[in-house]
């Protein structure tokens, strides 16, 4: 058995994970007296926006010389 948390949007049943259900396979819904709002629960679904920027020129250039080092090391190690 398995406890899942989601809420109704009025139309259907929208779960706050994934889930693998499989045909006719029975559920029990336990309606609560609270209320969510779908907005936020929306955001929190998405938490890789927080990560969406772009790097400065100069924290781009570190990045490609670590990950250069990085693959010489890697080479390194393969011989």
């Amino acid at each position: 058995m398995q406890a899942v948390s989601g809420y109704y949007n009025g139309e259907k049943y929208v779960t706050q994970e994934k889930l693998h259900i499989k045909p006719n396979q029975r559920v029990i819904i336990t309606i609560l007296d609270e209320f969510i709002n779908p907005e936020e629960e929306h955001e929190k679904a998405k938490p890789l926006r927080e990560f969406f920027g772009k790097l400065d020129d100069e924290s781009y250039r570190e990045i490609m010389e670590a990950l250069v080092e990085g693959d010489k090391v890697d080479i390194a190690d393969e011989r």
